[in-house]
């Protein structure tokens, strides 16, 4: 049966109503985001949003070494250049955290999206296995000690985090206030 709310597959774009339009349009935007390249774009632009808040944050926990620089005494400069040194390291360390979540975020995801679609399953193995290769991949040019440890550590945190997302929908502990 057809739904009401999505157009006929035979009607022109031109031809349907500002409703049919808009749930055409939502049904696109919901059907890229649901495929492995939007969900690895969406996970890349989140990933480095994220990183780039948290590298301002950790900056801002920095205030006596700037971010890869050789300055000992920042508090004997004026009030101006100090500001001027503060926010040029955390432009810096903004940046280089936000390529960081980024990059991890799509190399994961794709990653994932790709084992799910050739397994045909959606279930924890897929995430650690996701989680091995990107950690893997990211300290493969460390050495094979290094590529292992990341990979042991990656499947470990996704597995973590995949599991209890899974348990019970992620439901808070019960507390004294539930009786």
């Amino acid at each position: 049966m057809q739904n009401p709310f999505l157009p006929s597959p035979r009607k022109e774009y031109t031809e349907m109503t500002q409703e049919e339009q808009a749930n055409y349009g939502a049904k696109q935007i919901m059907e890229f985001v649901a495929s492995c390249p939007g969900k690895t774009i969406l996970s890349g632009v989140s990933g480095y949003f994220l990183g780039g808040f948290f590298g301002m944050f950790i900056s801002s926990m920095q205030y006596d070494q700037p971010f890869g620089t050789n300055m000992t005494k920042l508090a004997d400069l004026p009030f101006k250049q100090q500001m001027k040194v503060q926010f040029k390291d955390m432009g810096r360390q903004m940046s280089s955290s936000a390529k960081n979540f980024g990059y991890i975020g799509m190399i994961y995801s794709a990653v994932e999206c790709a084992l799910q679609s050739f397994r045909a399953k959606d279930d924890l193995y897929n995430g650690a296995s996701a989680g091995c290769i990107t950690g893997a991949g990211l300290a493969i040019k460390s050495g094979p000690t290094a590529a292992f440890t990341g990979c042991a550590g990656f499947a470990a945190f996704s597995l973590a985090v995949d599991a209890y997302m899974r348990s019970e929908n992620g439901a808070p502990p019960a507390n004294d206030y539930n009786d």
